[in-house]
């Protein structure tokens, strides 16, 4: 239980005091009424005794009583209505509410710190009244009246006449049989009889002498003259006088609710009848439509249908505010003792002294001796019972009958004069004056009489009062017997049917048992007497029972919560609306956060619907509020209910402040860091052949990768139009910024240039969201043309559509727990400052969109105009949290995050716009296929652009052609067969010798220092006009790896009139191109063993291409022809085919192979650029009749492009250190030998069947030759994976092996050739010894000076070398030393000796080489040379 102000030791004796009844004549109610107060009234704050009083027990001991009160009441004749009672009960809890500023305890137990008022005066005010007007009962006597005081005024005619009158009057009252109320103690009442003077205007002396004539006739003991009026209430104070009534009469209490009319005999009923409980108040008048308000149902069910507390359907549905307010009302303003003074208050307080000491408490002491000597005498005993108690009660114990044996007998009654009431009685007279040790003695021995008697009732009260007695017994000799209480509360309630009296004894007990720091047993006591029959009863103890909870040693705090749910729901079902509300939100501190989800619904629910009723309409939206935000596991259906009361209550609260700023809801969840932002328009849909560039859309994924390569892209074109270095201030262009995006910066956007802001929603309950009107919320501040900010910043945040056209979404409908983007546009019409706030919408619910069971929805929802039950307007702020600061020390160590600016977005002035269209684009080729497509530029804007390029990592893909491209003329067949190459008709007699043109790389683009990635666009003079349009071709070859690619194409431009803020736009487009296989080329080229070509220069080659068809018929290829075969290259040009079959045309099946083998000789010197000139020499070998300038557009487009990434490729660059500079160089001469830089153009058609149709696709393949003897490949080859090794666990020691060529890089240093017959024929039986004259050519392929050994002899004389050379040697000088200019052929004239015939391998000298520089000598080894047979006969 909660702490109370007063202890039970000073509770009890203060809710038993002796009762007195006061009967005033007319003059005498007349005087006290000009204080605004009856006479039992203007008493009540004096009854309590200032000092001790003695008395003497029958045993004639001296008994002290301390703080002795009485009761001093006007008679009234009717029992008081229950209904009364209750409505008494109801103001006086409704009327008492916790202080406004009342500190509350904290409480913590566990890891619950609660909030707890310590105190509940309510209760204790709910307690006082309660006992005070318990009506009188027969088998009680402890509130039936002990004395009379009979009150006549010094003014009245008669006053001694009077006091006889009102004597008659109390004694008809009393012995008449017609009235039955009020109860008399005993027979012979006290009459102490008061005159009362008012020293303003009344006769001193008269009053005087009636006193005197009084005390003649009643004994100074019996009468009293009590002077009170001091002064005149209508003269103005000059002290203020202390107004100790109003407390009292505050509480409004039972006996003060009389009228007082005509006359003293004249005593009327309660005029608080039962009729005016059932008024209203005002409050609920204007809710019940509204809020439907049930809590008949079980407490914790929530959704409810009918307002309970507007059915009187039990005793304490009675509306007290309405009552209470009218109380106050009347008691406010008036002032209570007004013709008092302070000497009148001593009188008054003089007169109680006076009549306990003199008048009552004698009347007692001598009653408790009659009654003690009438017991003796009726026992027959000879000591008194005082003395006698102990015998009777050491003795055997006659065993207590168990209560539910006993008949229910509780309507016996006993006669007033039976002995067993009067033992009561006296049992009663002695608690009353605290004599607890004899009031226990007999109350116990009355209850022996009760229970032999089976007189439930009586035995019940003797119990409850024994048990009282026994507790407040001084020296406490004995424990409190809880278990008579136990008793005597089960008796009333279930034998008895008596719930005032089972209530009585229960708070007593409780009390009780919790001085005693017995609170589970207090709790569990309480709880029992909590029934149906009484909400505002039950409310109160099961409040009480769960303070004991949290008083306990260790606090039971969810006993406690759940019992404060309890009493909150019964506080409602009795009309107490504040009290229930408070126990809901103390009980919610338990059940907050714990994942206690339903309970949390429950309580916010209730918190939400009491606010509601009470008008605390900001704490209502909070409640509802929390139900719909935290992630609420209730059914959909009730979670629709909880929505729908939310929207009713927000609506009410909307309305109370129509132009306040719009409130902020809490539905739908808005992720905010999701928020996306783009700049500018739609993309266009691809109309017919036209697909517009797909640029950056809000459709796409965040990919980082491509993100970093547009950067790139970007970074690379701003580099070349800056001359190869990218501005300080450069920033990369963001159209779509999102929480990847880096928004530290204001983004600029553009006037009259959409910004789509995507807000992404989720829907966390299980019903149907409808938002409409919903739009974006913002603020701008505009700035002038001339881009200084206005002098007043214009903030304008409603919709000024001249400024900022907003859109609108009339209906968004989100599903149950769905989560869906919405984007809403926003169209700036004026440079400014923008900032996005958040969204503004209507949220409601759909009607009749819901199955029976809650989790669809029916087909016709999602159609036309929902239904919508009921909305409000309100807003949803879009607050983006920053990056997390991580750079100095100070943001590692404290949190702290950057700015996100992606929603404050600056608006620039005008801008040209480009849009781009790709006409014909293919979405699929063949590897090295070739295929024209165009591309259409149009500015869509109201300016012109310039400074158009486009930029790719994949610039081999396409081109828009060479600056030759005009000047090649179209042949007629090429423009009939639709081919994309620029050809000329040939003679098919011509002989197979190679065509040769020439042309710069330059022209193509690829010039010294240029980035091939980044191609000027070729826009008729440099300029786009607002409006214009311009097609241009553009060839496109599919990328030579099979597979689907993505190629990133990025248009750069500017616009024409330079802008500060933004200096160039970009467009961006992905082609997806999906390649399937074609021709594998793979060619090799080595030296051509003739010295001399036809024109007399030596350094032929030949190349050897290979060409496989890899295409497996996937795409209809029926078959390839190869129709030309071109080389490329500063220094080398093909001379002619070697091995033309008769067939001209080279055709390819399905995996077929074909072989070529071209001869290659150098250009002329006229022919053989300059290294600086970057000319190329083609060479045209062709197959078919038609020539294709392969060095114009596309054909050298591309090759220059496949070369140009070639190139790049990082090649192998050895280091360079001074020391060995020298012979770094000469290992670079020796490399030089076997370099040769020869490119190779294969082109070919394909005859490809699709659709019944027969196409022709053409493309080229391209192999670049860079060293001799080395094989390449037209398409890269894969890596094989290198086989695992073990790993090494010692460091390799760092030596640096000197640099030294490979062995075929040596054998390219000098190249030697022997000239001899193929057959020699000797006669050997004329001569033994064969000579035969060879000569051994040998030239220098280095461009430097070389110092050459050539030794004749056979280097080994193994078996093995014998049966390769067979037995010949060389005859003459063996060893040579020669020195050969750069290029120089040099011969020797040798002579080889055999002795027999046969075959033999004249390869066998053996060249050393070095540079003649050099001191370190190489070994030319002669692997790669043939075998040189000779056959020598015998004729």
């Amino acid at each position: 239980m909660a702490q109370c102000v007063q202890s039970v030791q000073e509770l009890i004796p203060d809710s038993f005091v002796p009762c007195v009844a006061a009967l005033c004549s007319d003059e005498a109610e007349r005087l006290t009424r000009l204080n605004h107060l009856s006479f039992a009234e203007l008493l009540k704050p004096f009854s309590r005794l200032t000092s001790e009083v003695h008395m003497r027990d029958p045993n004639n001991q001296l008994h002290i009583i301390k703080n002795l009160k009485i009761a001093v009441s006007n008679i009234i004749t009717q029992p008081p209505q229950p209904g009364a009672i209750r409505k008494l009960l109801n103001d006086v809890v409704s009327g008492s509410q916790p202080a406004e500023g009342l500190v509350a305890n904290v409480i913590t137990a566990g890891d619950y710190d609660l909030n707890i008022s310590a105190t509940t005066p309510w209760f204790e005010s709910y307690r006082e009244t309660f006992l005070q007007s318990m009506p009188a009962s027969d088998h009680e006597f402890l509130n039936h009246y002990l004395a009379c005081m009979l009150v006549a005024s010094s003014s009245e005619a008669e006053p001694v006449e009077q006091f006889s009158k009102l004597s008659q009057e109390q004694h008809r009252i009393q012995h008449n049989s017609d009235y039955s109320y009020p109860k008399w103690f005993i027979p012979n009442t006290l009459k102490y009889y008061v005159l009362l003077h008012d020293v303003s205007a009344g006769d001193e002396q008269r009053a005087e002498s009636i006193y005197e004539e009084m005390k003649q006739k009643y004994g100074t003991q019996g009468c009293y003259l009590l002077k009170i009026n001091s002064r005149t209430s209508n003269r103005a104070s000059d002290e203020q006088i202390p107004d100790p009534w109003s407390q009292y009469l505050q509480k409004n209490s039972i006996q003060n609710q009389e009228s007082y009319e005509d006359g003293p005999c004249t005593i009327t009923s309660n005029k608080n009848s039962d009729s005016n409980l059932l008024s209203l108040d005002g409050l609920d008048n204007e809710v019940k439509d509204g809020l439907p308000n049930n809590f008949r149902a079980h407490p914790l069910q929530l959704d409810s249908s009918s307002d309970a507390s507007n059915s009187i359907d039990g005793p304490d549905h009675v509306k007290s505010a309405s009552s209470l307010h009218e109380t106050k009302k009347a008691n406010t303003g008036i002032i209570h003792g007004a013709c008092l003074t302070l000497t009148d208050h001593d009188r008054i307080r003089q007169f109680i002294q006076e009549f306990t000491f003199r008048g009552l408490l004698p009347h007692i002491e001598k009653t408790i001796r009659q009654l003690n000597d009438q017991l003796i005498s009726r026992k027959g005993l000879s000591r008194s019972l005082f003395s006698a108690t102990k015998k009777w009660f050491s003795g055997s114990k006659v065993p207590e009958k168990s209560i539910n044996e006993l008949k229910n007998t509780s309507g016996l009654l006993y006669p007033p004069e039976a002995p067993e009431l009067q033992i009561r009685k006296m049992a009663d007279l002695c608690f009353l004056v605290q004599h607890y040790d004899l009031a226990y003695s007999c109350y116990h021995t009355a209850k022996k009489d009760f229970l032999n008697d089976q007189a439930m009732l009586y035995a019940a009260g003797a119990l409850e009062m024994a048990a009282v007695s026994a507790f407040l017994q001084p020296g406490a000799p004995r424990p409190y017997p809880a278990h008579y209480m136990d008793t005597a509360i089960q008796t009333y309630r279930d034998i008895c049917k008596n719930m005032v009296l089972a209530e009585r004894c229960v708070l007593l007990s409780a009390e009780i048992l919790k001085s005693q720091s017995k609170y589970s047993e207090a709790a569990a006591l309480l709880i029992r007497l909590t029934s149906e029959d009484s909400d505002l009863r039950s409310a109160l103890l099961l409040e009480q029972a769960a303070h004991c909870f949290i008083n306990m040693k260790s606090p039971m705090v969810r006993k406690y919560a759940f019992h404060m749910i309890l009493a909150g729901h019964r506080f409602s079902k009795a009309g107490q609306k504040k009290h229930a509300l408070r126990c809901y939100c103390q009980a919610m501190q338990v059940y907050k956060g714990k994942g206690w989800s339903l309970a949390e619904d429950h309580i916010n629910f209730t918190i939400g619907r009491q606010s509601y009723t009470l008008r605390q309409l900001e704490n209502a939206v909070s409640a509802f509020r929390h139900i719909l935000i935290n992630e609420s596991k209730q059914s959909a259906a009730q979670q629709g209910a909880f929505l729908r009361e939310y929207l009713y209550v927000y609506k009410n609260v909307s309305q109370l402040s129509p132009d306040g700023p719009l409130p902020q809801l809490p539905l739908p969840y808005i992720n905010s860091s999701a928020t996306r932002v783009f700049f500018g328009h739609d993309r266009r849909p691809a109309d017919g052949e036209k697909q517009a560039a797909t640029h950056v859309s809000l459709d796409q994924e965040y990919d980082s990768e491509s993100s970093q390569q547009w950067r790139e892209l970007e970074e690379q074109v701003v580099a070349v139009v800056n001359r190869g270095v990218v501005p300080s201030n450069f920033y990369p262009t963001q159209y779509c910024l999102n929480s990847y995006s880096d928004n530290s910066r204001f983004p600029l956007a553009v006037v009259e240039e959409p910004i789509t802001v995507e807000v992404a929603f989720r829907n966390p309950l299980k019903v149907p969201l409808l938002l409409t009107d919903l739009s974006l919320l913002w603020k701008f501040q505009p700035k002038d043309t001339s881009g200084k900010d206005n002098e007043e910043v214009k903030e304008l945040v409603t919709g000024e559509p001249k400024m900022i056209g907003t859109e609108v979404i009339s209906e968004f409908l989100i599903n149950s727990e769905e989560s869906k983007v919405a984007r809403l546009k926003l169209f700036p019409h004026h440079i400014g400052e923008l900032h996005i706030l958040g969204v503004v919408y209507n949220l409601g619910t759909i009607q009749g969109c819901m199955t029976v069971d809650g989790i669809g929805s029916l087909p016709g929802c999602h159609t036309g105009k929902h239904s919508l039950s009921m909305s409000v307007r309100g807003r949803q702020d879009l607050e983006i949290q920053g990056p997390r600061l991580n750079n100095t020390k100070e943001e590692k160590t404290s949190i702290k995050y950057g700015p996100d600016r992606r929603l404050d977005p600056i608006i620039t002035e005008e801008m040209p716009l480009l849009e781009v269209f790709f006409i014909h684009f293919p979405t699929g080729l063949l590897c090295g296929e070739i295929r024209k497509a165009y591309v259409e530029f149009v500015n869509v804007s109201k300016s012109p652009l310039t400074g158009l390029k486009v930029v790719s990592k994949r610039p081999e893909f396409f081109t828009f052609g060479g600056n030759t491209a005009v000047l090649t003329p179209l042949s007629p067949s090429a423009s009939e067969n639709c081919s994309a190459y620029k050809t000329v008709a040939t003679d098919s007699t011509a002989v197979c010798t190679a065509l040769i043109s020439s042309a710069s790389s330059v022209d193509f683009g690829i010039g010294i220092g240029s980035q091939p990635e980044v191609i000027p666009v070729p826009l008729p003079d440099t300029v786009l006009l607002p409006g214009a349009s311009v097609q241009l071709p553009m060839w496109l070859r599919g990328p030579d790896e099979e597979g689907v690619h993505e190629i990133n194409f990025l248009f750069y431009y500017e616009s024409v009139k330079k802008q500060p803020k933004i200096r160039h736009r970009i467009l961006r487009h992905t082609a997806v191109i999906c390649t399937s296989r074609s021709l594998n080329v793979r060619a090799t080229v080595c030296r051509s063993n003739s010295l001399e070509d036809e024109e007399g220069r030596g350094g032929n080659m030949l190349v050897f291409v290979d060409v496989e068809n890899t295409n497996t018929s996937e795409a209809g290829v029926k078959e390839f022809h190869i129709v030309q075969v071109s080389s490329s290259s500063k220094h080398w040009k093909f001379q002619k085919s070697v091995n033309l079959s008769e067939n001209k045309d080279a055709k390819l099946a399905s995996r077929e192979k074909g072989k070529f083998c071209f001869k290659a000789i150098r250009c002329k010197e006229k022919e053989v650029a300059t290294q600086s000139s970057e000319k190329y020499t083609f060479a045209d070998i062709i197959f078919g009749n038609e020539q294709i300038i392969s060095s114009a557009s596309p054909c050298a487009d591309f090759f220059y492009r496949s070369l140009s990434s070639e190139l790049k490729k990082p090649q192998a660059q050895p280091s360079v250190h001074t020391e060995k500079q020298s012979l770094e160089d000469a290992v670079r001469l020796i490399q030089k030998c076997s370099e040769v830089d020869l490119n190779i153009v294969v082109l070919w058609k394909a005859y490809v069947v699709e659709d019944s149709k027969q196409l022709i696709l053409e493309g080229q393949h391209h192999v670049i030759l860079r060293t001799i003897g080395k094989e390449a490949f037209s398409c890269p080859q894969k890596q094989e994976p290198p086989e695992m090794e073990l790993l090494k666990f010692f460091r390799p020691e760092n030596t640096t092996v000197p640099l030294r060529p490979s062995v075929e890089q040596l054998s390219n240093l000098i190249k030697t050739s022997l000239h001899y017959p193929e057959s020699f024929n000797h006669p050997f039986h004329q001569k033994s010894l064969c000579l035969v004259p060879v000569t051994l050519l040998l030239s220098n392929c280095s461009k430097a000076d070389v110092d050459v050994i050539v030794d004749l002899r056979h280097k080994t004389t193994s078996p093995e070398a014998l049966e390769i050379h067979g037995s010949f040697t060389w005859l003459g000088q063996t060893q040579y030393k020669l020195q050969l200019k750069s290029q120089e052929i040099h011969s020797l004239q040798l002579k080889a000796c055999f002795v027999h015939t046969g075959v033999y391998n004249l390869g066998t000298p053996r060249v050393f080489a070095k540079l003649s520089d050099q001191v370190t000598v190489f070994e030319t080894s002669q692997q790669n040379s043939m075998p040189a047979l000779i056959i020598i006969n015998n004729v």
